[in-house]
């Protein structure tokens, strides 16, 4: 599965860069990644993550949608880009719900019915990455700040497992993080 490993980390790579200019481009890249990346998490009992990148595949296609619709105008109907914005203060109890809530259940069917090694820290990864990837898809700005916790706990977890590769891919997208928050900071503005 070496080859897939590196070819996931390749579309990886292309995908961050897609992410960082907040090109809808990147969503085609989500979507074939993940694929890819399938039997690698498989082969690796990381079950969690290969049900995440299923999850990927179709929030990919989500957030495809949402951004080509961009945002309606009240009045006119016509259609702008999807702006950046700021995560709305009354999002953040339902993503703080969801997180736990996803962790807790994740942890748990990983504990009690597969043979990972890593449920807890499994789970945990892949509680924030759902949350972030549904951030992305509405192009708030601090989806930046979940990926980042993200990144770094799942670099950690694949180093763990000897996933070289694609534990240095989310080492950089840690990096690509903090830039991309800066970045779209900017492009707020």
């Amino acid at each position: 599965m070496n080859y897939l490993e590196i070819i996931g980390t390749a579309i990886g790579v292309i995908y961050l860069i897609l992410e960082y200019r907040a090109s809808s481009w990147l969503w085609i890249a989500g979507i074939v990644m993940p694929a890819v990346y399938l039997p690698v998490y498989y082969q690796a009992g990381l079950y969690a993550d290969f049900g995440i990148s299923i999850y990927y595949i179709l929030a990919s296609v989500y957030g495809l949608a949402v951004w080509l619709r961009g945002r309606r105008h009240p009045v006119s109907g016509t259609a702008a880009p999807l702006p950046v914005t700021h995560t709305p203060r009354r999002v953040y109890a339902l993503l703080i719900w969801a997180f736990a809530t996803i962790f807790l259940l994740i942890g748990f069917i990983l504990r009690s019915y597969s043979d990972s090694t890593v449920p807890w820290a499994d789970a945990f990864t892949t509680a924030l990455s759902i949350v972030a990837m549904w951030m992305l898809a509405r192009k708030y700005l601090e989806q930046w700040l979940v990926w980042i916790a993200a990144d770094l706990g799942c670099s950690a977890l694949y180093l763990y497992k000897d996933l070289y590769f694609t534990s240095a891919l989310y080492l950089a997208y840690a990096v690509i993080a903090l830039l991309g928050y800066r970045r779209w900071r900017r492009l707020m503005h």
